[in-house]
Order: C-alpha cells, then sequence, then structure tokens
C-alpha cells in the first residue's frame, strides 16, 4: 500500500467548459486536464495520500486509475515540488494594481470614449488628418525624420505595452516587458504568464488594452495637431510632427491583424475559440499533412502534445493567416513602398547632386542610422533562437 503523500507546487484551476485549465503562475507551466483528472489532482494538493486518491477516483468515477502514470504526468509539468526544493514563499502583492484598476475604471472609460468620438467626428470635417504616407516627411531633414520617427515612437510602444501591463496587474497578475522581434520587426513584448489561471472572460482586456491605447493616443495626437492649425488651416511644425507619430500608430494598428506573428488580436481569436497554441497546433497539422503526402509518416509529430479543440480548429487556420497576408500586403503598398520610394527619392537627390553640403550628410547619416536598425535587428533575432522555448501546452486525456 502507498499511503505517502506528495507535495505539490501551488496551482490554480480555472474550469474552461467540460475540461479544467491547471498550471503554476510563476512558472506559466499549465495543462487542460479533463474534469476528472482534475479533482483527482486537487485531491492530491490537498495531502491526500496516494493510494486513497485512487481508491476515492475508482469509486467517484466508477473507473480504475493509473496512478504512477499520472504522477509521472504532473511531474513532467513541473507541479511536483522535488525534495530539494523550498515551499515558495507568498507571492508579495502586485505593485500598480491600484493604478491598473483606475485605467480602466468607469471614468477613464469615458474619457477615452469622449477623445475616440472627438477625433471620428474631426476626421470627418478635416482631410488632412486622415492618415497618408506623406505625413512622415514633417521636415525636409531626413535624419531628423529618422530619429523622431525612431524615438519617438518609444514612448508610445512604452504606453502601448503599460496598458498591457495596467490590465494584468489589474487582476492581481505579474507582469514584465522585454524586447524581442517578429520576423522584421523588433517590438516591444509584455509576458503575463499568469493570465491562463484566470478565468476565460476576464483575459479579454489584457490582450486588447494595448490596442485601446493606441486608438486614444492616435486620437490626442490628431486632435493635438488640429488645435495647432494656422489661420490659413495649414498645420504647425508641431502639428505634422504629432500627424507623423499618430501614422504609426495607425501601422501598429494594423500590424495587429498580421494574425501568424501571434499579436494581440491573434490572442483574442484564440482566447474566443477556445484554443491555447492555435499556432503550433495549426503548424504541426499542417506540417503532418505535408510528410503524409510525401510517404514520410516518420517525420510526424505527436499532435496529442495539443489540445482536441486546438487541433479541430488548427485544422481551419488558413483564413486567419491568409488574413494576416492580406494586411502585409496592404501594409507594404499602401505605407512602406510609398515611404520607402519617397525617403530614397530625397536621399538619391541630396547624395547625388554633387555637393557635400548639409543636405548630404542629413541623408548619409539617415542612411548609417537604418543600416543600423538592420544590425539591431540581427542582434535581437539571434538572442531570441538561443532563448529557450517554453513547452507546448498538453492536453491529458482519460
Amino acid at each position: 500500500m502507498n499511503e505517502s503523500t506528495i507535495a505539490l507546487h501551488e496551482l490554480s484551476f480555472v474550469p474552461e467548459g467540460d475540461e479544467v485549465l491547471v498550471g503554476r503562475l510563476d512558472t506559466g507551466s499549465y495543462a487542460v486536464f479533463p474534469a476528472d483528472g482534475a479533482q483527482l489532482l486537487r485531491r492530491l494538493t490537498e495531502g491526500m495520500p496516494l493510494d486513497a486518491a485512487a481508491d476515492w477516483y475508482e469509486q467517484t468515477f466508477e473507473e480504475p486509475v493509473d496512478v504512477e502514470d499520472f504522477l509521472d504526468t504532473i511531474r513532467e509539468l513541473g507541479f511536483v515540488r522535488d525534495a530539494g526544493d523550498e515551499r515558495a514563499e507568498p507571492a508579495a502583492p502586485v505593485r500598480f494594481r491600484r493604478l491598473g484598476r483606475a485605467a480602466f475604471s468607469a471614468p477613464a472609460w469615458a474619457c477615452y470614449l469622449a477623445a475616440v468620438l472627438l477625433w471620428l467626428l474631426a476626421l470627418t470635417r478635416y482631410d488632412g488628418l486622415r492618415p497618408d504616407p506623406s505625413q512622415i516627411f514633417f521636415v525636409k531633414s531626413l535624419l531628423v525624420v529618422q530619429l523622431v520617427i525612431t524615438f519617438g515612437q518609444v514612448p508610445l510602444l512604452l504606453a502601448h505595452e503599460g496598458f498591457h501591463i495596467l490590465a494584468g496587474r489589474r487582476l492581481g497578475l505579474p507582469t514584465k516587458l522585454r524586447l524581442s522581434n517578429r520576423l522584421t520587426y523588433i517590438v516591444a513584448e509584455t509576458e503575463t504568464n499568469g493570465l491562463l489561471s484566470v478565468e476565460r472572460r476576464k483575459r479579454y482586456l489584457p490582450f486588447l488594452a494595448g490596442m485601446l491605447c493606441d486608438a486614444v493616443v492616435l486620437a490626442g495626437l490628431d486632435l493635438a495637431a488640429l488645435a495647432g492649425r494656422h489661420a490659413d488651416g495649414s498645420f504647425s511644425t508641431a502639428g505634422r510632427l504629432c500627424l507623423a507619430l499618430g501614422f504609426t500608430v495607425v501601422m501598429r494598428i494594423g500590424w495587429q491583424f498580421q494574425l501568424y506573428l501571434r499579436t494581440d488580436l491573434y490572442y483574442v481569436f484564440a482566447t474566443a475559440l477556445g484554443c491555447y497554441d492555435l499556432h503550433e497546433a495549426a503548424k504541426a497539422g499542417l506540417r503532418n499533412r505535408i510528410w503524409r503526402w510525401l510517404g514520410r509518416p516518420g517525420r510526424q509529430v505527436d499532435e496529442s502534445r495539443w489540445t482536441a479543440q486546438d487541433r479541430r480548429v488548427g485544422a481551419f487556420y488558413g483564413p486567419f493567416i491568409l488574413l494576416g497576408f492580406c494586411t502585409l500586403a496592404a501594409i507594404t503598398v499602401f505605407a512602406s513602398v510609398p515611404v520607402t520610394l519617397e525617403y530614397l527619392r530625397i536621399a538619391a537627390r541630396a547624395l547625388g547632386s554633387g555637393r557635400v553640403d548639409a543636405h548630404f550628410w542629413d541623408s548619409a547619416l539617415s542612411l548609417l542610422l537604418n543600416a543600423a536598425q538592420v544590425v539591431a535587428l540581427i542582434v535581437l533575432a539571434r538572442r531570441k533562437r538561443r532563448e529557450q522555448r517554453p513547452a507546448p501546452l498538453v492536453s491529458q486525456e482519460g
């Protein structure tokens, strides 16, 4: 008889339909268990001996359970506390939780809505506010444009991520910020490992908080540009600067629709569809279909690592990927290409004029700054590849 008990880390149990999402907030290790498996795990967390837990399971569900196999599974997930592990100290109160509540309070929402409605009204009356690639070149100096667009976005990016952080802190979840890359983009990312420890309906705001911030910031920038117009209707230098930064915010909002990059909207859709690792499950399913078609079944991966819902939705994930590529094509055609062509036209005219003057050096230094950004992107990409990727969310069946 095995009357011993096992020590488990603190776990969260979140019902998800007929299943239960179980995980550790401190490590971000989560797994989907059937309801009976989650009940068995809960009994073990309460200190019930292994044999007693097995007897309880058999009496309750009228079938035996392989306790040793179940124990191996939760050990693999990191739920079991080894003999050398110290019991985790009680988590310190999350900082800025009160600020997070204030940022998403009823008065705050009223202010956000008022700003966006005023902006939408202004768009219908003033054509100059509508996003246009030409707004990027708010002054003649390419170097000034490059520096302002590069570094002027930093506080806007931090505001975007700050809203993600506050939305998580509002729920009492620890969050942290890091730099990374998505294909050719350098991005800031907010990590909220504990988000899966709260019920599904509470996850949407932390995912959407960044886009909410972008919408409010865009409205504020355009309204500030409108307020500083000259008597003849033209925009001041400060107003043109606001429009230039506003255009970058529009591009960032559009970027969120590139779902194959696992953007904020990807997580919203995946959550709404009841998925946990949709992207990887879809890729695995596609690769397996290709290997089967090529007659090489030995190259297939075990799809049981993902939940049944992830596998089911992943089989029809194509339209979401298509939406992302359509968004990329639209951004490229209507924004990236016009801006790049205008940039190169101005630089070529300055460098090919035959005069080594202020315009020549301005363009040369701007090109050098662009090259430095490419190097930074390469460095970030290499660092990201060296990082250990988190284990995929697994589904425990039976």
